[in-house]
């Protein structure tokens, strides 16, 4: 049959009014998802997309990525790894002239716990003047929840890859409410972490020497199978070390067990943080590959949201950090809210979190909206990732692997954003947590990443 006389068929993209237009006049059509890209895009766009090294670079920052075998190895001061006279924080740079409320207080809270002043007046005062030197935990092979400030006398998880050999640490989890990690700093925070350095750091550095390395892909996998998506949902993941760690708890601190194992079970969020080093060790593992084009940091300090890209070493891209959208604890509402902070989007960047929302139809209950919201979230993200991961997989989708390795052409080309759920601290320093939610990254954060990438492609005419 010749062209001419075959039947035809209108291709339709773009708005889908003509497509509905066409179909109800019976005209068979083939509809097409086109979006342009992102404004500003589309130079920088064609030169990264053209570059010969690309689609190698990302098959290789994707498989290093989810080959990945993180395990808790073991609890280590800050002091440890720290270089002296230094905090870390979260996200990218930041300065205290420019640090938000939550990011404040965290800071004169481990000034006071440290015994490096006096009272409020007196810290703010010091980190003004710049007596303590702020640098991102990702800059230190670490991350941490919310404001993420790391000081030298906490205790920290340790975790090993094993397939590639990168190490990650990240701070115990306090629990929820008022909690240094949301800015606040009043005395019960502060006997709370006094508590933690004394009694939980020590016990569980002994406990992991009796246990030996604790597998943590595998106990993520079969969390995700019991409906945690680990970034706002870590209630199985916590059930799931705590049995791992009980009876070594019990032999290696007799004495203060009950406590440790009381504390470790009233708060669902423990594994949080040893999932976010699990993360950080695994997307390590992806960096540094010339022309990959996929992200490997996503960090907020409560100011900026940053990105960090494979083949772009340590550079930050920013964009402004947006207030979340979701629900409110007690009276608190939008107006108590602070932008957008911490380095727990690490678990999005491994395809946890956000992106595998659609195996936590529960999750739903704690940041709002709908249980077709979360599967639709998950979706949508299949088409800006690069990967799907072969441990990490949802019920609900057939076992499919969650959608992991953000590619920043393919967010330049589609225009979707990554799914972020999140805590939100009080933008009041001292304030603590205010409720939980969904927020949308900048897309400058993403797209300021194109410029850079085109420079660093060869033009084979010069």
């Amino acid at each position: 049959m010749s062209p001419l006389s075959a039947p035809s068929r209108v291709i339709t993209t773009g708005a889908g009014l003509l497509d509905e237009a066409l179909a109800a006049q019976a005209v068979p059509t083939t509809p097409v998802d086109w979006r342009p890209p992102l404004p500003g895009t589309a130079e920088a766009l064609v030169k990264v997309l053209a570059d010969p090294r690309r689609q190698a670079a990302n098959e290789l920052a994707a498989r290093r990525l989810t080959t990945a075998r993180p395990h808790l190895i073991g609890v280590r001061r800050a002091s440890e790894v720290l270089p002296e006279g230094t905090f870390l924080h979260a996200g990218p740079p930041i300065t205290w002239e420019r640090a938000s409320g939550p990011m404040r207080g965290a800071l004169i809270g481990a000034m006071l716990l440290e015994g490096l002043a006096g009272d409020e007046r007196d810290a703010s005062a010091k980190l003004a003047r710049g007596e303590i030197v702020l640098r991102p935990c990702h800059e230190h092979a670490a991350v941490g929840p919310m404001a993420g400030v790391v000081s030298p006398s906490m205790w920290l998880f340790e975790v090993h890859d094993e397939e590639h050999g990168g190490t990650a640490y990240c701070s115990l989890n306090e629990g929820l409410g008022k909690v240094l990690r949301y800015g606040a700093y009043g005395p019960e925070v502060l006997d709370r972490l006094r508590w933690m350095d004394a009694v939980l750091g020590p016990a569980l550095a002994a406990t992991l020497e009796r246990t030996g390395p604790i597998d943590l892909r595998s106990l993520i996998a079969q969390a995700l199978q019991m409906g945690d998506e680990l970034h706002n949902r870590n209630r199985a993941a916590t059930s799931l070390l705590l049995r791992e760690l009980a009876p070594a708890v019990v032999e290696a601190a007799p004495g203060g067990a009950a406590q440790v194992l009381r504390f470790i079970n009233g708060n669902d969020h423990f594994f949080l943080n040893a999932g976010m080093a699990a993360a950080k060790v695994s997307t390590d593992a992806a960096r540094d590959i010339p022309g990959s084009t996929m992200v490997v940091a996503m960090a907020r300090n409560g100011t900026d949201f940053g990105v960090q890209v494979s083949g772009l070493g340590g550079r930050w891209f920013t964009g402004p950090a947006g207030v979340p959208d979701g629900l409110y604890l007690g009276t608190y509402g939008p107006d108590d809210a602070n932008p957008d902070i911490g380095d727990s989007t690490i678990t999005e960047t491994s395809g946890l979190g956000g992106f595998a929302m659609a195996a936590s139809p529960a999750i739903v209950r704690f940041v709002g909206g709908e249980v077709a919201d979360a599967v639709r979230a998950t979706r949508s993200m299949y088409e800006i990732t690069l990967a799907e991961h072969p441990a990490y997989q949802i019920p609900g989708l057939g076992f499919r692997g969650t959608p992991v390795g953000i590619d920043v052409t393919l967010v330049a080309r589609t225009g979707l954003l990554p799914v972020v759920n999140t805590g939100i601290a009080g933008r009041v320093a001292g304030t603590g947590q205010v409720g939980a939610g969904l927020v949308k990254p900048p897309a400058e954060a993403f797209t300021s990443t194109l410029p850079a990438l085109a420079d660093a492609v060869s033009d084979p005419f010069e």
